[in-house]
């Protein structure tokens, strides 16, 4: 996330100075919020729309912080990619598509609007639910757990680089093992502690992990567990997230696994007999991003 805009839209009777802004759709909401769609909405108290929701955050002329809801998809995802590309964009969305402004914001934001007060959540009064707030990096959870499997995906490159591939056993010929962890480096760059787990043979939070992520190819869960995007070459970027788990994977490459019952831990899967045919499975019942 980034780009700072110093266009107002209004919100809680008052202009918002946008900061910055996120896409809430099937294929790309904020997995701090849950995992899946429906569950990313129920936390801002929205009905899952096929179509999605842009969420728009800035300050208030007193500083407030407030996160707006809007209904204009395409616009706020033409902004994040103009500021991904390091161009302006001045996010202005027409009241109209306002659907509700809430107190707070969902994820932690580095910048501040100038001119106004720091950012601080507004006061109790007409509100009849409690701020947002980010989650606590210093605990591990799911919001920790999912933010983790984020960074991974971000950073795949250098996760990869850390994975000695000898580590993973050969599989037997008349008997194959099911995929296993493997070991992996400590992590570099910013983001939740973590830390990547020594591989242990028939690891069993691995195998639960994938064995629930089997169980979505023949009975769909619930939109958005399952999410595919671009990936170099021929490749994509696979995302999958259950309860207690989040899997990372390139299609023609290996996986990682993170589990709520071990904190900070990192388990790299090997591609072994099984992992490939999963992982293509998955990708062709995930969603995509239009």
């Amino acid at each position: 996330m980034a780009g700072t805009d110093e266009g107002a839209v209004a919100a809680a009777d008052d202009a918002l100075y946008v900061l910055t802004a996120v896409l809430l759709t099937p294929a790309n909401f904020p997995s701090v919020l849950g995992d899946d769609y429906p569950e990313a909405c129920a936390a801002l108290g929205l009905a899952p729309l096929a179509d999605g929701y842009g969420l728009v955050l800035g300050q208030d002329g007193a500083g407030a912080r407030w996160t707006v809801v809007i209904d204009d998809v395409s616009l706020v995802a033409v902004a994040i990619a103009s500021w991904d590309c390091g161009m302006e964009y001045e996010l202005s969305p027409d009241e109209r598509t306002v659907v509700a402004a809430l107190p707070g914001w969902p994820l932690a934001v580095a910048v501040a609007a100038p001119g106004v007060p720091a950012p601080h959540d507004p006061g109790p009064d007409g509100e009849d639910r409690p701020p947002l707030t980010p989650p606590d990096t210093t605990v591990w959870g799911p919001a920790q757990r999912r933010l983790g499997a984020d960074e991974i995906a971000r950073q795949w490159a250098m996760w990869r680089d850390q994975v000695d591939d000898s580590a993973f056993p050969a599989p037997e010929s008349s008997a194959p093992e099911p995929p296993e962890g493997g070991d992996g480096g400590d992590e570099a760059a910013a983001g939740p502690e973590r830390r990547a787990g020594k591989r242990q043979p028939r690891h069993s939070g691995i195998q639960r992990a994938l064995a629930e992520a089997r169980t979505y190819i023949d009975s769909p869960p619930p939109l958005g567990r399952v999410r595919s995007s671009f990936a170099p070459g021929d490749a994509r970027t696979l995302r999958a997230d259950g309860p207690g788990w989040s899997l990372v994977a390139r299609t023609d490459d290996i996986a990682f696994v993170l589990l709520d019952d071990e904190p900070g831990e990192v388990l790299p899967v090997g591609r072994g007999p099984e992992l490939p045919g999963l992982l293509a499975a998955l990708d062709k019942m995930a969603v995509r991003p239009n």
